[in-house]
């Protein structure tokens, strides 16, 4: 039995490196996908394209400016002349981000009396305009409490407000992003791998083959899932190396964990590839169920949106999904430094939907032609 287990495993990692398209995909495709969800999926916003319209031309409004810029949120690119023309810089995309200040800011502002700043924001962006106006927001209100006169300051309440960010103190969003896109890696890989794997040898004509061998199904499945399992932890710990060390991601953690919970997360991954094998006739369709998969396993996992801001219908549909509880797993144990007697709800579950995923296909996993 594990004779023909070796031998089958020997063939698929054959089939795996003889080409080098495919060892590109194995190992240069895991690196790009992670350069560029970490460079460009970021919901961080800084250098906010801003045009900023002064009618007060004081120091005070000068000051604001250059707050506006130092604060590295916001590039003041414009100055327009009219209110019209900051109309059309924002239809033009010119800028994202308007700022008018008044007549009279100035004196306003050093007699401590309320006075009116207008922040246009493009909206078409929902994200990126929040995020502005809250730091504008944040910024202008530290400014005229600056510049607030010492015997106005004199007549508010003193209070030490202070704030504290537990487990992301610098708000990176690539601490959240890099974690995810390690899972999301690990998922696509290892599902194209074994989704096509059994369709492969009825399209190359080997599967008759390997129905005249003494193999049987179970050892045929492990055959096709034991390489493939591999390739998902070296892809893992490729990424995992290289997102610490060109993102400065930290792990707090124990990395012999995310080993363990890699391997729960493989066994229902793995289960989901070698279902869409039996169920295709061809690669094309087992390339394109497992898109069809991957992209709503994507959406319904919380990776980019919090899973309670969805319907209560599709929030039961993400018990479903593996990508869920190892998105929890591995930004538990990279950003929380916690630990299995926290994360053990989640490899459970991992673990119960593997089984369960594992011997659906089983049982339609069969020797023989369909």
């Amino acid at each position: 039995m594990f004779e023909r287990i070796k031998q089958l495993v020997i063939k698929e990692f054959l089939h795996f490196f003889r080409e080098k398209r495919t060892v590109f995909f194995l190992t240069v495709t895991p690196l790009i996908q992670i350069l560029i969800f970490g460079y460009v999926a970021t919901m961080d916003v800084n250098n906010v394209s801003t045009a900023y319209y002064d009618l007060d031309k004081s120091f005070e409004s000068r000051e604001l400016a250059r707050r506006l810029e130092s604060s590295g949120y916001f590039t003041i690119k414009r100055a327009p002349r009219s209110a019209g023309e900051i109309r059309e810089l924002i239809d033009r995309g010119e800028v994202l981000c308007a700022i008018q200040v008044n007549h009279g800011f100035g004196k306003d502002v050093q007699k401590g009396i309320p006075t009116q700043i207008q922040v246009i924001v493009d909206g078409t962006d929902s994200n990126t305009a929040l995020i502005a106006m809250s730091y504008v927001n944040a910024i202008i209100g530290k400014y005229g409490r600056d510049m607030m006169a010492p015997e106005i300051k004199a007549g508010f309440l003193k209070t030490d407000f202070r704030t504290r960010v537990w487990y992301n103190p610098d708000l990176r969003s690539k601490n959240y992003m890099v974690p995810g896109v390690i899972a999301l890696i690990v998922m696509i890989t290892c599902l194209l791998l074994t989704s096509m794997s059994v369709v492969r040898e009825r399209e190359t004509g080997t599967m008759e083959q390997l129905m005249v061998t003494p193999i049987r199904p179970m050892e045929l499945m492990l055959g096709k899932t034991i390489p493939a399992a591999a390739v998902g932890f070296f892809d893992m710990a490729l990424v995992t190396v290289f997102g610490i060390l060109l993102f400065e991601v930290p792990v707090k953690g124990a990395l012999p964990l995310l080993v363990l919970c890699t391997a729960a997360y493989l066994l229902s991954v793995l289960g989901i590839g070698l279902f869409i094998s039996t169920v295709s006739k061809t690669q094309q369709q087992a390339m394109m169920a497992t898109f069809l998969f991957f992209q709503p396993a994507i959406l319904l996992s919380g990776f980019a949106t919090p899973i309670e801001t969805m319907p209560q219908v599709f929030q039961y549909i993400t018990y479903l999904s593996p990508l869920r509880y190892f998105l929890v797993i591995v930004r538990g144990i990279f950003l929380k430094g916690v630990g299995i007697e926290v994360l053990w709800p989640q490899i459970v579950a991992l673990v119960a939907l593997g089984v369960a995923i594992l011997a659906a296909s089983a049982l339609r996993f069969k020797k023989r032609l369909a």
